[in-house]
């Protein structure tokens, strides 16, 4: 455990609580009581977050770890976790977590109660490993995860709290039925060509910093035959692509959130924003900023 020791406030993060007075209003409606958020945000690069609550409290906690590596205690045991891994903390049972000192996590989290929560919660409390495969659907997860957010970002009308809610089934869903969530997907062929494999695998790893033996560890292929094909195919080589892949979800959070500049880096696997901004310019030919001002459609 870290000597120093943080909950929140971390580069990039983001968060949003519910008030207790929408809490208290979804807790008697016949539809929000039975599955609900009441806090929700995503941490990057957390370093030295830790928090402990010594009597517990009424909500499950979601810890969805993408990055990196961290740790959690819970009824006496201790347990780690590492990237692409999640748990569900059970409501009213003391527990303490935090990132690893040298390599701490990004994660998503979430605070879910309701008379429905246990339906989701109660098979987790070791940890999960969602492995990586050709449609492991981890985008589409995050995506998901986005939606809620986004929505409750916009207020805390019925309509909106009812939507998010009626996303979080699916959210939630997603992890509880993970084979059935990944062959549901219309886009898993039998026969994906290595090609189409490598850029699916930078896709759902938008968020990290890969490597050309990442992907080829994946592939379980050389690194020049993989090199000559995906030049042939697309005429970048496998590096170039991936980069305009991120400056492409880049540019779509700059037109579509009000995420600021060292928040978009997080999400695109670029830890400093001045080599972001300077590749940004030289794909886009204007700075973030300037391509945010852009009016488009």
């Amino acid at each position: 455990m870290s000597k120093a020791k943080i909950k929140d406030n971390f580069q990039g993060s983001r968060g949003i609580v519910l008030p207790s007075s929408i809490i208290n209003d979804m807790e008697h409606d016949e539809f929000e009581s039975k599955l609900h958020i009441t806090d929700i945000g995503y941490y990057p690069q957390a370093k030295y977050h830790y928090r402990q609550r010594t009597v517990g409290i009424s909500q499950y906690v979601l810890i969805y770890c993408i990055k990196s590596k961290g740790w959690y205690r819970l009824r006496n045991k201790t347990f780690e976790v590492g990237e692409n891994c999640f748990f569900i903390l059970p409501a009213h049972v003391p527990h303490e977590y935090g990132a690893n000192d040298k390599d701490p996590w990004s994660i998503y989290w979430i605070h879910f109660k309701g008379s429905m929560a246990h339906y989701f919660g109660d098979d987790f409390e070791t940890p999960s490993i969602i492995p990586v495969s050709q449609n492991s659907r981890i985008s589409d997860r995050i995506a998901i995860f986005e939606e809620i957010y986004s929505t409750l970002e916009k207020g805390y009308s019925k309509t909106n709290l009812d939507f998010a809610i009626s996303v979080l089934y699916y959210f939630l869903g997603s992890i509880k039925f993970l084979n059935q969530f990944r062959n549901s997907s219309g886009i898993v062929q039998e026969n994906k060509s290595i090609v189409e494999s490598s850029i699916r695998y930078m896709r759902e790893n938008i968020e990290k910093k890969i490597e050309l033996d990442d992907i080829c560890n994946f592939l379980s292929v050389s690194k020049s035959y993989f090199s000559l094909i995906f030049k042939a195919e697309t005429n970048y080589s496998p590096i170039e692509y991936m980069i305009q892949l991120k400056m492409q979800l880049a540019c779509q959070l700059l037109d579509f959130t009000p995420l600021k500049i060292n928040q978009i880096c997080f999400k695109i696997g670029i830890s400093d924003p001045y080599y972001f901004s300077r590749i940004f310019h030289k794909i886009i030919g204007k700075s973030p900023a300037e391509y945010r001002k852009l009016k488009k459609g």
